[in-house]
């Protein structure tokens, strides 16, 4: 009975000094994620924020994925707007702005980057788009999206990332004069080539990051 005794607190006592690094090593880091730039895009998409967009899908998948907690969207555009944030400031945010919002926020970490690449092309070229719908069999659509994840208490660039997609889709995304015509969280979006290739490029982007976390720790 004593020997059983003495094995059963030696087994809780290996359970209990257990519990502490099981915890911590579940403990999920926080990360906002800025509008991306896409300034070196046509602009051929209207009134419509590309950057933000894409933003939303690798929120998304972020979520989805579970390695990182996310801020809320909301919450950041909230105090993107107090900061006075503009589309210039996306790709390249200064130091003293992030300190500002990783503070308020709550976080160490956030993510900025631009859309880098954001085409359909067929044999002879870019397809026109402006009220014309996106097809043929010699379509090729491209996304490349560049992140870089920086440390808002040193402005320093932990992570560095690149997301590429691309399809061979042609049509199931049309556009409207002035203005894109199909949202991008859409049935229709997401079976086109450009939605597919943007699908592609965000699932491409997150895992690099996931396998590049340690670098945060």
């Amino acid at each position: 009975m004593k020997k059983l005794g003495l094995g059963m607190a030696v087994a809780a006592a290996a359970l209990m000094s257990a519990a502490p690094s099981s915890a911590q090593g579940s403990k999920r880091i926080a990360v906002a994620v800025m509008d991306f730039d896409y300034g070196t895009i046509d602009n051929w998409w209207g009134q419509y924020d590309l950057g933000k967009g894409m933003a939303d899908q690798v929120v998304d998948a972020l979520v989805n994925d579970g390695t990182f907690r996310v801020i809320e969207r909301k919450k950041l555009d909230t105090v993107l707007a107090e900061q006075d944030f503009s589309q210039s400031d996306r790709a390249d945010p200064s130091a003293a702005k992030l300190s500002k919002v990783g503070k308020v926020l709550g976080v160490r970490y956030i993510l900025a980057g631009s859309v880098t690449k954001f085409s359909t092309e067929s044999r002879g070229g870019a397809v026109a788009v402006k009220g014309i719908g996106l097809g043929g069999k010699k379509t090729k659509s491209e996304v490349n999206i560049t992140v870089r994840m920086i440390d808002t208490t040193t402005g320093e660039i932990l992570i560095s990332a690149k997301g590429h997609g691309e399809s061979g889709k042609g049509g199931g995304a049309s556009f409207a004069k002035g203005g894109f015509g199909v949202g991008t969280n859409s049935e229709e979006w997401r079976t086109s080539g450009l939605g597919e290739a943007q699908e592609k490029a965000t699932t491409d982007l997150v895992a690099q990051i996931v396998a590049k976390k340690a670098r945060l720790e």
